[in-house]
This record gives structure tokens, C-alpha cells and sequence, in this order.
């Protein structure tokens, strides 16, 4: 990996294209590096994860209008939308897909400088994919490299610090993968991810306060946009320039200033991307880090016996976990049972407190509005708050780093009772690390009575063989879903 120092130039000094941050992720995009035989398996890991989740949020509101906003975009030769039959436009099928696999907050996660859910970039690369008449190679090599450029902004530029909300890396992201895709001149690629960088830059209050649907709606935009600008940069138009270090460009204005420099990481020429492997998924349907901590609610629970006994819960944990999901968050959305399902993934005392007392996460069960309103669970809940640990903070930034932290129990009576946990058992370094089994298994779990065992099977059949897959078994990675086409919802289109 190279290290390379970004920051803001004035107009009058001169930064050549090749030394411009969008260049340099241009070109690892476009590197024809062979894709690893480890890398691979866990495209095909994600691509299954992909559409369990999907497949368990197809009935839901907010995919359900997204897929009407598809239906109304058909397309030649187009690409599949989950659940449905047909052929649709591949930007709109990628709307459709990516609201679809958001929706539950149930997919994989990267966290570091920047939080990020890398599996967002399959739905539009592999629309455009079926599109294009890509084959399974193709797939692969384009996802790795989707993977790869997200993941590396993801470990250099923060952009929570600033509220601006973790899509500004997708957008990029996705064009760089597209570009792999369709082995797209390196100079068509950077004006893709400047552009798809521009149109992609919002704040975080789609993360804060009241959520609402926009939450999953936001990665399948930044897809879409991306789409649009690789179109757009195929046809010969242009991007701002430079992007990221111009004057009045990204960092000066949105992140640190003119005065900031990032460093970011990228492979070097002939170098495999790899960042697929060092990205983790849930087992549990809520933010990534309330996962080791649900973990760890599950094995409390019999310890602390009757929950009625408890005082107060003190979670001592990271600076990201305290005031993104914590009460550090300061918004008092996060202890009202009336709260959208959404806000109530974003909320580690809900989640906590549920966890103590059922002893497991379900993905719709566990977020119902009785569940929610449940007198028990709504004294208990406020009875939990959070606490910034600067221990926790440092072991969340180490290499390998701590998503969790450390839980004190205090009972009516004055004992206390401690546990502590670093990463979810699901995560590569936890008690029970996700292989393809699991996947396997979750996909198997969430597509019960959504999609016929046929059709499971076909599914699983097709993707295992992915690196062989013709253009035309690529159209088969869908969910046969048998949902009627016809429109529930009425906008413009």
C-alpha cells in the first residue's frame, strides 16, 4: 500500500491531474490486477448477504415505492429488480436494489476514519453489469475494486467529523467500480468520481434526530448518481477539477479546511486489492456497533437475573459508539418508544435493553412498535446511558480494532455486575466468525416464505459459481420473489 498525502491547493497553484486524489483512485480502479481466489469468495459471500437482507425488506414501505419508481423506468436490455419480473433502466434498478438491501441495516460495515457499509456498492455494479452484458469475471473484478476504493477512503478522510454523511465515499466508490466494469480509460474514470464526489456530498442529519426512510434511500442515490456519472463522462463530459483539493473544493470547505491534509492509502501498481477482506457483516439487524454489545446483552442477561433489580446501566465505550447510537448523541429521539424503526436502530440503549431481556435480535420482532412501547423494556431503557471511555476510543482506532466496550451494572441493592466484549461474535476476530455457512445460513433464514426453496437453491447454485458465470446466468442473480409489478404507490412517474 502507498500512502499518499492529500490537501488543498490554491487556484494559482498548479496540481497535476495524475497527482489529483480522483486520478489516483481512478487508477487503482482501472489496474487490471487479477482478483484473488480469497477476494473472490467473499464477492460471492457479499453478493449472498446482499439479497438476504433484500430479500426480508421487500415487503416494506420504503422498497416498496423504490421498486414502484423502478417499474415506471423499464429498460432494453435493462437489469433485474428483486422480487419482481421484467427488465428496468439499470440506474433505476439500482435504486430499487440498493433501498432494498438498506432498508434493515443488516449488511456488511467497514469502520474506521469514516463509518461505511462497502456492500452498497454491489447493486449498482451489478446492474450495470447485467446491463452492459457483463459475465462473472467482470463482476468480481469490478466489486473488489468498488470494495477497495471505499474501504481506502474509509481508513483516511473523516467525514462524520464534519456531518457530512458517509455516502461523499460511495458515490466515488461505485464510479471507480463501474469503471473496473466496463475497462474504462483511466481518464474517463476520474471524471466519474469527480463528478459522482460533487453530487453525492450531503450532511448527516439523514443519521440524527428523527430518521426516517431516507437512511436506506441514501446509499441506492449515491449509486444512482454514479451511474448517471459514468454515463455521463462516457459521453466526454467533464468533472470539477481538482475535486477533493481545489480551492473551493471538498476539503477546504466541507472537511478540515485549507489548511488540512488527509493521508490515504492505496495500493500500488500491480497490487491486488484486497480491502474486501479486512470488511465484516451483521448477525444482528442494527447499527455495527451495537452488534458486540447485543453479544454481550445476551450473555449479561442470565447474570443479572431480574431485570426489575436493575438501577442503572453504564456503557463505557468509543467516542463513534457514544455519540452516533449513545446518549452522548443528545437526542432525546432515542429513549421514545414512539420512535421510527430506523431511530430505534440508531439508539444502543433500546437495543440494549431488548437484547437483556429477550436474550436475542430479530430483525422485524424486535423493532415492532408493542415491543417498543412494552412497559418493562421502557423502564429499563432509561435506565440505560453511555459514557465515552478514551481506552475504548483508542482500541476503536488500532489495527485491529474494538467495536464494543465495557458494561457496569448497578442493582438496587448496591452490587454491581461487569462484562466487557471487543468485536461481535460474528466479526473475523470474535467467538464465531461468519464463513460461508453462515451466510449460507442467513440467507436461508431471511428468505423463508419471501422466495420459493427452488428458487433459493437456483440463487446459491448461480452465485457460488460466479468467476464462470456467461452475461446471460449474470441476469440470474435476482429474487424471484413473484411480487405482482403493478404499482402500490403513485409520484410523478
Amino acid at each position: 500500500m502507498i500512502d499518499h498525502t492529500v490537501r488543498t491547493y490554491r487556484s494559482a497553484e498548479p496540481l497535476p491531474r495524475e497527482q489529483q486524489l480522483a486520478w489516483k483512485l481512478a487508477a487503482v480502479a482501472t489496474d487490471p490486477v487479477p482478483v484473488t481466489a480469497e477476494v473472490t469468495e467473499m464477492v460471492i459471500n457479499r453478493i449472498i448477504d446482499n439479497a438476504a437482507v433484500a430479500a426480508a425488506s421487500l415487503s416494506r414501505r420504503p422498497v416498496r415505492a423504490a421498486r414502484d419508481q423502478a417499474v415506471a423506468h423499464p429498460g432494453t436490455p435493462g437489469a433485474t429488480v428483486f422480487g419482481i419480473t421484467g427488465r428496468y433502466a439499470p440506474e433505476w434498478a439500482a435504486w430499487a436494489n440498493g433501498v432494498a438491501v438498506r432498508e434493515l441495516d443488516y449488511h456488511d460495515t467497514f469502520l474506521a476514519a469514516e463509518y461505511s457499509h462497502p456492500g452498497d456498492n454491489i447493486p449498482p455494479i451489478l446492474a450495470v453489469a447485467q446491463h452492459t452484458g457483463r459475465n462473472g469475471a467482470d463482476l468480481v473484478r469490478a466489486i473488489a475494486a468498488g470494495y477497495e476504493l471505499q474501504v481506502d477512503l474509509v481508513r483516511g478522510i473523516s467525514l462524520h467529523q464534519h456531518k457530512i454523511d458517509h455516502i461523499a465515499h460511495l458515490g466515488p466508490s461505485v464510479a471507480g467500480g463501474l469503471g473496473a466494469l466496463l475497462d474504462l480509460d483511466t481518464e474517463i474514470v476520474y471524471q466519474a468520481i469527480g463528478q459522482a464526489l460533487h453530487t453525492t456530498t450531503t450532511t448527516r442529519q439523514s443519521r440524527k434526530g428523527e430518521i426516517s426512510s431516507w437512511k436506506a434511500y441514501a446509499p441506492a442515490f449515491a449509486g444512482k448518481a454514479a451511474i448517471e456519472a459514468v454515463d455521463r463522462a462516457m459521453r466526454g463530459e467533464g468533472a470539477p477539477s481538482p475535486i477533493y483539493e481545489g480551492e473551493d473544493g471538498v476539503i477546504a470547505w466541507l472537511l478540515s479546511g485549507p489548511d488540512a491534509s488527509y493521508t490515504v492509502p492505496l495500493p500500488g501498481p500491480g497490487e491486488a486489492k484486497l480491502a474486501i477482506l479486512d470488511t465484516y457483516t451483521k448477525e444482528h439487524s442494527a447499527e455495527y456497533q451495537s452488534q458486540a454489545l447485543i453479544d454481550l446483552a445476551r450473555r449479561l442477561g442470565p447474570r443479572i437475573g431480574d431485570l426489575d433489580e436493575v438501577a442503572s446501566i453504564v456503557i463505557h465505550t468509543s467516542h463513534h459508539t457514544h455519540y452516533v447510537i449513545g446518549s452522548g448523541a443528545g437526542d432525546p429521539q432515542k429513549y421514545d418508544p414512539q420512535a421510527s424503526r430506523e431511530t430505534l436502530d440508531h439508539s444502543i440503549p433500546y437495543i440494549f435493553a431488548v437484547a437483556l431481556e429477550d436474550g436475542l435480535w430479530h430483525h422485524v420482532d424486535s423493532y415492532a412498535p408493542e415491543r417498543a412501547n412494552r412497559p418493562t423494556t421502557v423502564a429499563l431503557w432509561q435506565k440505560i446511558t453511555t459514557v465515552e471511555d478514551p481506552e475504548w476510543t483508542r482500541r476503536y482506532h488500532e489495527p485491529e480494532p474494538a467495536f464494543g466496550g465495557r458494561v457496569e451494572v448497578t442493582m438496587n441493592d448496591g452490587s454491581t455486575i461487569t462484562d466487557e466484549i471487543a468485536v461481535a461474535d460474528a466479526h473475523p476476530a470474535g467467538a464465531r466468525p461468519f464463513a460461508r455457512e453462515q451466510y449460507v445460513e442467513k440467507f436461508r433464514n431471511l428468505t423463508e416464505g419471501v422466495i420459493a426453496r427452488a428458487a433459493q437453491d437456483r440463487f446459491l447454485d448461480t452465485v457460488t459459481r460466479l468467476p464462470e458465470l456467461s452475461a446471460t446466468e449474470v441476469h440470474e442473480l435476482a429474487l424471484p420473489a413473484g411480487i405482482d409489478p403493478a404499482p402500490t404507490t403513485k409520484g410523478i412517474f
